[in-house]
């Protein structure tokens, strides 16, 4: 049943956001790896071993639907994120419980990390944007005061 479940929740995600791009396919991505993660690693190792699975789930997930200068921060919300949804999910409900919480909190954690990664790109190229256009002053006087040491004797 845990199977199934994890299947038809796979399938349901997948296809809302089939036509959306960056932070939904990482909000995606991060939301199967979670549950993935979280079945494999309750199968190998108990409620601790979900918990690491989804981690590792959510993190790989979130990275493969992230954008590419975003995908270190995407991978750390969604790791975080599916594996805190896991444990809070076990602790109310049990094994679908945690289910349920590694894929929301797999979701949410790569959609942030996404797009805190993509505003912090923005912030650290709009500088460099903005000096690429000046081009000094607009007279000749800034050439007069250079030091030539070739006319030096």
């Amino acid at each position: 049943m845990k199977y199934l479940s994890a299947a038809l929740l796979s399938v349901s995600l997948s296809s809302g956001a089939a036509f959306a791009g960056g932070t939904t396919e990482a909000a995606v991505g991060g939301a199967l790896g979670g549950v993935l993660g979280s079945v494999v690693g309750e199968h190998l190792g108990g409620s601790t071993g979900a918990a690491i699975g989804a981690g590792v789930g959510g993190a790989a997930g979130s990275v493969a639907g992230a954008d590419k200068r975003s995908r270190t921060e995407a991978a750390i919300g969604g790791g975080l994120g599916a594996a805190g949804g896991n444990v809070v999910g076990q602790r109310v409900s049990g094994s679908s419980g945690g289910l349920i919480g590694a894929a929301l909190g797999g979701a949410a954690g790569g959609a942030l990390g996404n797009s805190y990664g993509d505003d912090d790109d923005d912030r650290r190229y709009r500088g460099r944007d903005q000096d690429r256009h000046y081009h000094g002053h607009p007279g000749k006087g800034h050439y007069k005061h250079k030091w030539h040491k070739k006319y030096r004797h």
